[in-house]
C-alpha cells in the first residue's frame, strides 16, 4: 500500500508560493525566445556598494536560496523593465484606497 505524503507546514513565502500557482501563465513562445536570447548575453561590471547594503543583500540572497550576485542582477532587470514591486508604495496606495 502507497503511503499518502504527508503535509508539511509552509511559511509564508512558501505559502505564497503555493497560492499563487493558481494565476500561473506561461510565457507566449515569442517570450520564452526573448528572454532565452537576453539571459545569455551579459557584461561584467565593477560597482561599489556599502558595506551595509552589500551584507543585507548577501543575507536576502541566502535567504532565497540564491547566490547575492544572481538576487543583484535580478533585481536591477526588473527595475531597469520597470518590474521591481514597492511594497511601501503599494502599502501606501492601498491605504489611500481604503
Amino acid at each position: 500500500m502507497a503511503r499518502k505524503p504527508s503535509r508539511q507546514k509552509l511559511d509564508r513565502y512558501e505559502q505564497r508560493i503555493e497560492d499563487s500557482l493558481e494565476d500561473y501563465r506561461p510565457a507566449a513562445p515569442a517570450e520564452k525566445e526573448r528572454i532565452l536570447k537576453t539571459a545569455g548575453k551579459t557584461k561584467t561590471v565593477s560597482l561599489r556598494l556599502n558595506e551595509a547594503v552589500l551584507d543585507n543583500l548577501r543575507q536576502r540572497a541566502a535567504e532565497e536560496g540564491l547566490p547575492y550576485q544572481t538576487l543583484i542582477s535580478s533585481i536591477l532587470f526588473r527595475f531597469s523593465s520597470g518590474r521591481l514591486i514597492d511594497a511601501h508604495a503599494i502599502r501606501q496606495a492601498l491605504r489611500a484606497i481604503k
